[in-house]
């Protein structure tokens, strides 16, 4: 394997920083998956420029500069 294909992957944003806007790490896969599902259908991002081309990455991007909001359970009471 090339030495500078191991260390590819995700970098931006880190994962500790993407822990802190979510109620919980399984809820953040579930959101990251749903939005990049949407990404790739619709085409759209609610970014101008991303650092990532992939649909994942665009997801954890939106997430991180707080264009999507991770609610808990709690929360989705409250607001209904």
């Amino acid at each position: 394997m090339n030495r500078n294909k191991q260390n590819e992957g995700m970098r931006y944003p880190s994962i500790d920083q993407l822990i802190a806007k979510s109620p919980s790490k399984y809820k953040l896969v579930i959101a990251v998956a749903e939005r990049a599902k949407e990404i790739e259908k619709t085409k759209k991002t609610y970014l101008e420029k991303t650092q990532n081309k992939k649909s994942i990455g665009i997801a954890l991007e939106e997430i991180y500069h707080d264009k999507i909001v991770i609610k808990s359970r709690e929360d989705n009471e409250k607001t209904n």
